[in-house]
């Protein structure tokens, strides 16, 4: 992992000098982050962390991701990118309230509905089920243990592709977390396309209503700003399934970030946060079995 000092002489010839000291920022859970000011403007610089290609990220993908959300006015102007550092430009907004997001998620659904009808093409994938096995070689490989939640993760998740199988990718976000939902005067921009890739558009929605506390109400809003229109039984059922991926997702994602990371964070506490929350919201068999059924075309 190059250091920051390494990489500013590059920076410099390409968006001018430096003007005083980078700062840190904090946060961020992947990579490292830095406030600062070249050629004039407020920037980010983002160095990736320690393996995250093993983590599923395709730098071109992300590149390509960004320079289309900043194209569509939902995201900030990506000023710089290659294989070891981007640059953005500085947003000075706040991360957006998730209850503002419940509340009112038509706006944000407007962007993710452009963004996946874009027709944008990523050079990668990104559908659970393949992340999950290649996650589990990651750890197999580094000497690690796959936790007895693992399997039943990987399990709960074929059956949901099983269900809403991959046939039609589009260009996706796939990590909605509420830090990467900025709010700056009302309008909301998405940023950190790390993890974008061609996957399944409800991912996308399932994975911001479980990060973001979404009830049975605000999905129905969410799907209703999204569709235009309200949101039939199998699409709600869509929905409510990759909730569930999404938290598979996630939870496997610590487990190799504890084996991978250097950074300064409890990843198996993650892990197991996301694994519990994956349980707790399949433990009701019935409903998920109706769910299954509900979502099969």
């Amino acid at each position: 992992m190059p250091a920051l000092s390494d990489l500013l002489p590059t920076l410099q010839r390409a968006l001018g000098p430096l003007e005083g000291e980078p700062e840190p920022l904090s946060g961020g859970i992947t990579n490292r982050n830095y406030r600062a000011s070249l050629g004039g403007r407020d920037c980010v610089i983002r160095l990736p962390g320690q393996d995250t290609r093993l983590l599923g990220i395709d730098r071109e993908s992300e590149r390509l991701a960004a320079e289309r959300a900043a194209a569509l006015g939902i995201g900030p102007p990506l000023l710089y990118a290659d294989r070891e550092c981007a640059v953005t430009a500085f947003v000075p907004g706040t991360p957006a309230d998730p209850q503002r997001l419940r509340a009112d998620p038509a706006q944000l659904a407007r962007a993710l509905r452009a963004f996946h009808d874009s027709g944008l093409a990523l050079p990668s994938r990104f559908w659970v089920p393949d992340l999950l096995r290649v996650y589990a070689e990651v750890i197999r490989r580094r000497g690690g243990r796959l936790p007895a939640a693992y399997d039943r993760a990987v399990a709960l998740v074929d059956r949901i592709a099983r269900a809403l199988p991959l046939e039609h990718p589009v260009p996706c976000h796939d990590d909605l977390l509420p830090g990467n939902v900025i709010d700056l005067d009302g309008r909301l921009l998405l940023v950190d396309w790390e993890y974008a890739g061609l996957g399944h558009r409800y991912f996308d929605l399932g994975n911001l209503a479980v990060n973001n506390g979404f009830d049975a109400e605000a999905e129905a809003r969410l799907l209703e700003a999204y569709l235009g229109q309200p949101a039939a039984l199998g699409q709600l059922a869509a929905l409510r399934l990759f909730r569930l991926a999404s938290d598979a997702r996630e939870a496997a994602w610590g487990v190799v970030q504890a084996q991978i990371s250097e950074l300064d964070f409890n990843f198996t506490a993650y892990a197991d946060e996301h694994f519990e929350r994956l349980e707790r919201a399949a433990l009701d068999h019935r409903e998920l079995e109706e769910l299954l059924h509900a979502a099969t075309p």
